[in-house]
């Protein structure tokens, strides 16, 4: 991909009912964004002019983008993605607005493709409506993977907080089948790789966290820590890397412990993410990484409750753009790094 003067970051709109047009809007309302990079928000002129005008923002420079058009770099650049006569329904999930959703998504993914966007930051979508043949997939991270035919990690990153889990959308029954010495490792090899890639981190710590209460309390509360957790992070530190646990994640949250570490491991979906919101939200981001592609999201959902009601924040919004802008800087000079 040829580098652009700055980089362009597409943003997709997410459900248009729900909060994401208001915090794309209200986070590229600071024009001073435009000095670091160029956005391209995917989705609908008029849904953003209808959200404009509930958050009066009217005097916000826009500029319509069409295909074979260059982006407008002083103004918020747009394109259009459907043409039908779509309602917004705030606050309501319905089937058209999970339909506009998608083809938003699969247009930033395709200019993505061509070159015309560096990276993409997603606004929420609603899990249940966006479903159709062509999307069949838990979320965002399972469809980009499938998009750029890899792996995705799930990560979760506020400053220098930085949480990976080992399965990201899956039932807590599924957890402990799935674990396994080569996918544990594999996945400890994906996480140490995005820490020196994504975040210039030349010597990452990083910490895994056990599955049972209390780290199975040496074998009394499960057997997993003793069997697989804990052989694979001695391999790890016999292959030089300074690899960590298995901590019980309980305790080590409580007290602090993750500030010691560069990234941490968690064994399932909310163990990570009870503590990292807990910690953190309202300024989270959620990075997909081991992808060829940058994409970032805001922490929140579709927050139906409060949508058009202004009461939205836009502080992850805004986090996610810039830390799509960072790793794309940071990927920039390992490749220059690596050519000399």
């Amino acid at each position: 991909m040829a580098k652009k003067h700055k980089d362009i970051i597409g943003i997709t709109i997410g459900d248009p009912n729900g909060i994401g047009p208001e915090v794309i809007l209200k986070a590229l309302a600071d024009q001073r964004i435009l000095n670091h990079l160029t956005p391209i928000v995917f989705g609908s002129s008029r849904v953003l002019s209808f959200y404009r005008k509930q958050l009066k923002l009217d005097d916000m420079s826009t500029f319509v983008l069409n295909d074979g058009q260059e982006p407008h770099m002083k103004r918020i650049n747009i394109v259009d993605c459907w043409t039908d006569d779509f309602e917004v329904k705030v606050g309501q999930p319905e089937p058209d607005a999970g339909k506009n959703a998608f083809l938003a998504l699969e247009k930033a993914n395709e200019w993505f493709r061509a070159g015309k966007v560096d990276a993409i930051v997603t606004a929420p979508i609603n899990k249940a409506t966006i479903q159709s043949e062509q999307f069949d997939f838990p979320g965002h991270t399972e469809y980009f993977g499938n998009r750029h035919e890899g792996d995705p990690l799930m990560f979760m990153i506020a400053g220098d907080l930085r949480i990976a889990v080992f399965t990201g959308h899956m039932s807590l029954k599924e957890v402990s089948g799935n674990l396994s010495r080569d996918k544990l490792k594999q996945r400890i090899e994906m996480i140490l790789g995005s820490l020196k890639k994504d975040f210039g981190i030349i010597k990452p710590r990083l910490a895994v966290l056990g599955l049972n209460p209390h780290a199975g309390e040496d074998g009394l509360l499960g057997q997993e820590e003793k069997d697989i957790i804990s052989p694979v992070i001695e391999d790890c530190k016999n292959n030089g890397d300074l690899v960590f646990g298995p901590y019980p994640a309980d305790g080590f949250f409580g007290s602090s412990n993750f500030r010691k570490f560069d990234g941490v491991l968690a064994m399932y979906h909310d163990q990570g993410l009870i503590p990292f919101k807990s910690i953190s939200f309202g300024s989270g981001v959620n990075f997909t990484a081991n992808l060829p592609i940058v994409r970032t999201s805001p922490d929140h959902g579709t927050a139906f409750d409060i949508a058009g009601k202004n009461k939205s924040s836009e502080t992850s919004m805004r986090a996610a753009i810039y830390l799509a802008h960072d790793i794309l800087r940071n990927r920039s000079e390992q490749e220059a790094e690596a050519a000399e």
